[in-house]
Order: structure tokens, then C-alpha cells, then sequence
């Protein structure tokens, strides 16, 4: 199921993976799904909703920005969405994975390790707390449902180089948070090009995705600490 799933929704979308794509999303939910018993790592289950809502979900942003031998970074990553879901279907992508929680980055780990992917970075930290060098280092940054726009600018835009792009995955309410986020977008050196509006195949979704440009420099004093962020938003 999940491989005729698969092949039917890149279709839909109008792309075309990498010949080993779907091989490697069966890898990756057989994993997924056996980890998932005893880590709790996703809410959603069943080979059907892992291709489309997970795989599917994920793989549609290579539309909307050409990620082929980009620096990506992927904050905030969970079990690989929509980072190393969006590598399986472009390997060429020059990825790194962080999370707060180490059981998930070890999960991360192995996982790339099955899928054959050696030059994958996955890193334990936060956001706010990550290695200096990644500081606008990166070509594009992506998160899903990891916070409210305005602080989730602040997590993810200081690690887009001038010129980048952060893509925040959204559900209902995007444009009330971008709204909501323009101060801290401009204060943080980004600006907001819109929301693209996409439909995930085989199901009646529509999800959003904000795209921000990075077009100065973030002050050295973003990002702030966590408690801060969310006590003091921008």
C-alpha cells in the first residue's frame, strides 16, 4: 500500500523522486513504525497516513524552493518531518536535523544509517543553544509544527544566510500568524514573501506554507533564551 500511495501522490504533486525514494520511505516507515511502540515519536500511524500525511506531506515544499545541493536545516525535527523526508526523495540535499531530545536524535542516527545516508548531521541541542557555525549557514531552513510563528522566526531564521529562505509548514491559521509574526520577521532580517497553499494527495487537506526570505543579517543578540522568547515575544 504505502508504495503505490507514494508513487501515486508524487505524481499528483508533479514530481518526480529520486529512483530510490520509495524504497527508502518503506525503510524509513518500517522503522518509524517499530520505534513508535515504545518512543512515542509520532502521532500519526498506519502506512496510509505515514504516506501521506508524513511522506507525501513533507515531500510537497521541494515545490516551492529548489533544494538540490542546499544546505538545509531542519529545526526542531522530531522523528525526521520534514527534514529527512524531504532528503529521501532528494538526496542531494546537504542536511542537518536538530532536536532538543537526545532519544530522538539517536533514533535519527540509526535511522540515517539504514537509509544509507552517511552525510546527515544530526545534532541534540536547541535551537537557541546551537553551535556558533551554523550561525547563516544555511541556504533554507524548514520546521512543522514546532511553535507560533513569531518565536519560531526567532529559533530558525539566525541560521539562513542572506539570501535563503526559512519554509514554516502551517495548518489552519497561517495567515493570522504571519500577521502576528511580521514585527519579529523584519527585527530578525527576514522578509515575508506569502503563504502557498497546497493540497497533500489523496485526502481533502489543504496546508500552508510561509515562505520568508533572509534579507539582512540577524543582530548577534537573536536568538534569545527560550524563557525569554515566550515570556517577551517580538
Amino acid at each position: 500500500m504505502l508504495e503505490e500511495i507514494l508513487a501515486s501522490g508524487f505524481e499528483a504533486l508533479q514530481l518526480t523522486p529520486d529512483p530510490q525514494a520509495i524504497a527508502r520511505y518503506r525503510i524509513y516507515y518500517d522503522y518509524l513504525d517499530e520505534q513508535n511502540r515504545v518512543m512515542n515519536l509520532t502521532a500519526i500511524s498506519g502506512e496510509e497516513d505515514s504516506a501521506r500525511l508524513h511522506f507525501l506531506d513533507c515531500a510537497a515544499l521541494l515545490k516551492e524552493a529548489d533544494f538540490a545541493g542546499r544546505r538545509v536545516i531542519d529545526v526542531g525535527t522530531g522523528a525526521g518531518f520534514p527534514g529527512l523526508a524531504l532528503k529521501v526523495a532528494c538526496p542531494s540535499i546537504e542536511l542537518t536535523l536538530l532536536d532538543s531530545l537526545d532519544k530522538r536524535v539517536r533514533f535519527l542516527q540509526t535511522l540515517c544509517k539504514k537509509l544509507g545516508f552517511a552525510d546527515v548531521q544530526c545534532l541534540h541541542a536547541r535551537a537557541e543553544e546551537a553551535p556558533a557555525q551554523l550561525r547563516q549557514s544555511c541556504d533554507i531552513a524548514v520546521s512543522r509544527a514546532v511553535a507560533r510563528l513569531n518565536l519560531l522566526c526567532e529559533l530558525c531564521l539566525p541560521f539562513v544566510k542572506v539570501g535563503g529562505l526559512f519554509l514554516a509548514m502551517k495548518g489552519p491559521g497561517a495567515e493570522e500568524e504571519l500577521n502576528e509574526a511580521k514585527r519579529a520577521i523584519a527585527a530578525l532580517g527576514g522578509k515575508a514573501e506569502g503563504i502557498r497553499i497546497y493540497d497533500v494527495p489523496g485526502t481533502e487537506l489543504e496546508h500552508n506554507v510561509i515562505v520568508i526570505r533572509k534579507v539582512r543579517d540577524t543582530p548577534n543578540r537573536y536568538p534569545r533564551r527560550w524563557a525569554q522568547m515566550k515570556k517577551q515575544p517580538l
